[in-house]
């Protein structure tokens, strides 16, 4: 079996779908679609954004936002975050379908429509490496994909970025337990 090198490229899978939601400071609620990012602690997410976005901006101005996690259901949505600028499309939530509710948490819109919801506040914004990192004050989810208590990630249907073919995937399938199949080799 022979290697093909690809060079240093930010080429990692999976990689989230990320929509990051905040309030400018009159109110209006504006999101984006990133995806390097992540949990770096156990209230804490790390998201690789630059200045110019937006919803960089008005976070920072803020000192809260949201992070969604995409899925299928909303795809095109998701991915229209992506490519609207929120500098000049005032209405890119109403454009891609979505509705939002001010989070009971921080200031801060949730996304009626996406399922999952980390509700954070920033930490840290460094414009130098472009990374935020945010505390998760709270994880909301919508009732109808929580059965017995859980989320059920066959109901969410979550989607991550296939940089290697610029698509999105569908996560889902079980592969094993976590903190349990390993101990077979104990």
């Amino acid at each position: 079996m022979a290697r093909i090198d690809f060079g240093a490229k930010p080429l990692s899978y999976p990689q989230p779908v990320l929509i990051i939601a905040a309030y400018d400071g009159d109110g209006r609620a504006n999101a984006m679609n990133a995806a390097w990012g992540g949990i770096t602690g156990s209230d804490e997410l790390t998201i690789c954004v630059s200045p110019g976005h937006k919803t960089v901006k008005d976070l920072r101005q803020t000192g809260d936002f949201t992070v969604s996690m995409g899925d299928a259901a909303h795809v095109t949505a998701c991915d229209y975050l992506g490519i609207a600028s929120g500098n000049t499309t005032e209405d890119k939530l109403a454009r891609a379908g979505f509705t939002v509710t001010k989070s009971r948490f921080v200031n801060a819109p949730v996304i009626n429509e996406l399922a999952v919801c980390l509700e954070c506040r920033v930490v840290n914004y460094d414009e130098a490496s472009h990374r935020l990192v945010g505390r998760i004050v709270n994880v909301s989810v919508d009732d109808s994909v929580v059965t017995d208590g859980r989320v059920d990630t066959d109901k969410v249907r979550p989607i991550s970025f296939d940089p290697f073919n610029n698509t999105y995937r569908v996560l889902g399938e079980k592969a094993g337990y976590a903190f349990s199949d390993g101990k077979a080799l104990q």
